[in-house]
């Protein structure tokens, strides 16, 4: 029964809140769910929605604190919460400067507009598959030194924002892979990124490694930017070593060396975006 009044208490208060809103508290709402909006766009194609969604689980975390009367918890947490918005600050400290430069900037812009209708494409995903396989083996043979990273569920566009990034947005064909990689292209020394199945940045630098000391000393730079790059998201990173000719994956702050073309495939087809040959079988049995 205390339960039943709580919830009546709940949606008298509600009722009470609705019938004394005027016009400006409407439009008070609407500003705050505006900004709200904007500011969840704009961090969208950075790492910091990662982060977001641990602040929220803290959140939860910190409310049932509160409803189970948790002392030792609740004493962690006060303490914790009197240092969050400097705490805040310091972490998103790349993301409120991208947020303010946006604002006081030029037009914001969406960099999946022209790209996003293929992600789901069967078709273009198997010919970015082979394209980029196709690529890596040719450069392989060449020993021309290549940094290639796919874009998963984490979006990398602090990554591509960059001024030295050159927007692209062409289809994963060989010979522009090996056009871009030429050692003395302007475009060599950085990394492309693959969003939508296609070719849509080059140029791109990216960050460090953590474990630097941990890796082993005849790893060059592209290698351990790869691994870099896979601790700070989920993205799928293809190497080829300049020295050796040799292709390496980093996904997850690994690195597996040596593989062939056809090995190189079967990874892609793994972990690339979009749907596998074997879901798309099931899916064809299903409707069958």
């Amino acid at each position: 029964m205390e339960a039943v009044e709580y919830l009546k208490d709940i949606f008298r208060n509600f009722v009470r809140i609705i019938q004394s809103l005027n016009f400006f508290d409407v439009l008070d709402i609407l500003i705050l769910t505006f900004l709200v909006y904007y500011v969840i766009k704009l961090m969208r194609e950075t790492r910091a929605m990662q982060l977001l969604k641990g602040i929220l689980i803290i959140v939860i975390l910190y409310f049932l604190v509160q409803i189970f009367q948790l002392k030792a918890m609740s004493f962690l947490f006060d303490n914790f919460l009197q240092v969050g918005i400097i705490a805040l600050m310091i972490v998103f400290q790349p993301e409120l400067r991208r947020i303010l430069e946006k604002v006081g900037g030029t037009k914001v812009t969406t960099f999946a507009q022209s790209v996003e209708r293929t992600s789901g494409n069967a078709s273009a995903r198997d010919k970015a598959i082979f394209g980029i396989a196709d690529a890596c083996a040719r450069l392989h043979e060449t020993k021309t030194g290549a940094l290639i990273v796919i874009e998963r569920s984490t979006k990398l566009g602090d990554i591509i924002e960059k001024e030295t990034t050159s927007i692209i947005n062409a289809e994963c064909e060989p010979e522009l892979f090996c056009n871009i990689f030429y050692n003395k292209a302007p475009l060599h020394d950085g990394a492309v990124i693959i969003r939508g199945n296609r070719i849509f940045a080059a140029g791109c630098f990216l960050p460090n490694t953590q474990k630097d000391q941990y890796l082993s000393s005849d790893l060059g730079s592209r290698h351990r930017a790869a691994v870099g790059m896979s601790e700070n998201s989920d993205a799928l990173v293809i190497v080829v070593s300049e020295e050796t000719g040799n292709i390496s994956v980093a996904l997850d702050g690994q690195l597996s060396r040596d593989l062939t073309r056809e090995s190189l495939i079967a990874v892609l087809q793994k972990y690339m975006p979009g749907t596998s040959p074997d879901k798309r079988k099931k899916l064809r049995a299903r409707k069958a």
